[in-house]
């Protein structure tokens, strides 16, 4: 009569086991699988970056002359510049840390500058968004005097949640390039130097 209690029991103690067993390994494949998608969202955002430095890079490399001929005469550099500035003006997020369940640390942006003229304020929006594409929060930053052919980084805040950045330019000012663009201000049709912070009939330097 106990041997009929016996395997009952020890039926319901392999069950238990087994039971406790499967719940543990379900949280540890849930943390393996969180970990390798935040690992996932780092490498993206890594390759996005590496492609647009490249970009730049093919871009500045197809631009060594700075001169071109316009309708028969030679381009002023300063106008040359102004007019093909997305050519040679970029800024971009660095490298930062996500946290486990979302989160942004340690992030810095950089405005590279491979024009000849010092740019004295950079204005950058910095979006922090959600793994779906959602927008958490918005910043704005301020990058001042980026040396000619040189690039200058700032720190940016921390957040407390998203799993990537997108950075854009919202205005650039140079006065040794007499240079004044805004996102905000549109260029007028008809005028081939629209960005001239000081409109000029003719620039002789």
């Amino acid at each position: 009569m106990k041997r009929t209690y016996v395997y009952p029991v020890i039926l319901l103690v392999l069950i238990v086991v087994f039971g406790l067993g499967y719940c543990q390994q379900q949280r540890h494949v849930r943390k393996v699988l969180s970990e390798n998608q935040r690992l996932w969202n780092e490498n993206r955002d890594l390759r996005k970056s590496l492609e647009e430095s490249g970009a730049v890079s093919r871009q500045i490399t197809n631009h060594q002359e700075v001169q071109q001929r316009l309708a028969g005469q030679f381009v002023e550099r300063r106008a040359y510049y102004r007019r093909n500035w997305q050519q040679f003006i970029a800024a971009s997020a660095g490298e930062y840390r996500t946290g486990l369940l979302g989160g942004i640390k340690d992030l810095n942006i950089t405005v590279n500058n491979q024009t000849e003229y010092a740019l004295d304020n950079v204005v950058v929006q910095v979006a922090y968004m959600r793994n779906n594409n959602e927008v958490f929060k918005t910043e704005r930053y301020t990058i001042s005097n980026i040396p000619e052919k040189g690039t200058r980084s700032i720190p940016a805040s921390n957040s407390r949640k998203g799993s990537k950045v997108t950075v854009k330019l919202l205005s650039i000012t140079s006065q040794p390039m007499n240079f004044c663009w805004s996102v905000n201000k549109p260029a007028p049709a008809g005028n081939p130097d629209p960005f001239e912070c000081v409109p000029s009939a003719k620039d002789n330097h």
